[in-house]
């Protein structure tokens, strides 16, 4: 019985063992890759303070001196603060059409049973596959018959067209997962269908808005090919679109460009930071009926 239990204790030692390599190895991997990524953020940021001349001959030092310039000529120059409104400006207003549209489709198809749902199903899942730049051309003739081409909703509508899909199948995978029980006690208790959906629905799908609405504000900001086709007016130019007209219009300005680079990617970076709870929450908690 000894030996028995000797045996039984080298093979859990074993096993622990084994189970601790194998994590120590994960969490190394992760960490030298979460290194290549921080570091590549850290040498953009170093050089937005060093002038053109120090990018080019010695880029990977630290800037012990740093310079301020290249800041002061991105908002002189390239008017960065007005790049930055109109991202902010098209980007919030695309997330609220978005949570607004894409909220009351996927309340109808998580809470009604109707013919053609399980179609409707699965033409938003093969919508998915088409590309984007496979719809630019009906797009950007629509948008000129409704002279709406460099303008706010020149690029909010078709942003919106793009991203409802997603924020719809998420939504519905969420609100399908509440009971039936409640809806049924707030029809009992006098409310219509517009009340359940404000004051039950919306308040307990809040994660899923949130994580739809930040994946939504994310894609929409960076949306470079959009911008480059229909919002090209200085105007309304979003910052993504300003970024890449800066190597043309000051070539050799590499201090500029990391500046720039640095205004654009650090604040979402640092809203990230604060808000990714929410995304790890509205993403797992709709994955379990209950």
């Amino acid at each position: 019985m000894q030996q028995l239990a000797r045996g039984e204790q080298k093979v859990y030692k074993r096993k622990k063992i084994n189970f601790s390599v194998g994590q120590l190895i994960s969490y190394l991997v992760l960490f030298a890759w979460s290194l290549s990524t921080i570091y590549a953020m850290f040498w953009i940021v170093n050089n937005s303070f060093k002038v053109s001349r120090d990018v080019m001959n010695s880029s990977f030092k630290i800037a012990f001196d740093p310079v301020m310039v290249n800041y002061t000529n991105a908002f002189d120059r390239i008017n960065i603060g007005k790049g930055y409104l109109n991202s902010l400006i098209m980007s919030g207003g695309t997330v609220l059409l978005v949570l607004l549209f894409g909220g009351l489709a996927a309340y109808v198809l998580s809470r009604f049973n109707f013919r053609g749902r399980k179609a409707l199903f699965s033409i938003l899942y093969a919508s998915l596959l088409i590309p984007a730049f496979a719809t630019v051309v009906p797009v950007y003739e629509l948008l000129i018959k409704t002279q709406l081409v460099n303008t706010y909703f020149g690029l909010m509508f078709p942003q919106t067209a793009g991203n409802l899909t997603f924020a719809i199948l998420v939504l519905a995978g969420y609100m399908s997962t509440i009971p039936k029980e409640l809806e049924e006690a707030a029809f009992i208790d006098g409310c219509n269908r517009f009340t359940l959906f404000t004051k039950i629905l919306l308040p307990i799908s809040r994660p899923a808005f949130a994580s739809a609405a930040i994946f939504v504000f994310l894609w929409s900001y960076n949306d470079l090919f959009s911008a480059l086709i229909f919002v090209n007016k200085e105007a309304v130019r979003p910052i993504v679109l300003l970024l890449s007209e800066i190597s043309s219009q000051y070539g050799t300005d590499f201090g500029l460009m990391a500046t720039a680079v640095s205004l654009t990617v650090v604040p979402v970076l640092i809203v990230y930071l604060f808000i990714s709870k929410y995304i790890e929450k509205g993403l797992t908690e709709g994955a379990v009926k209950g």
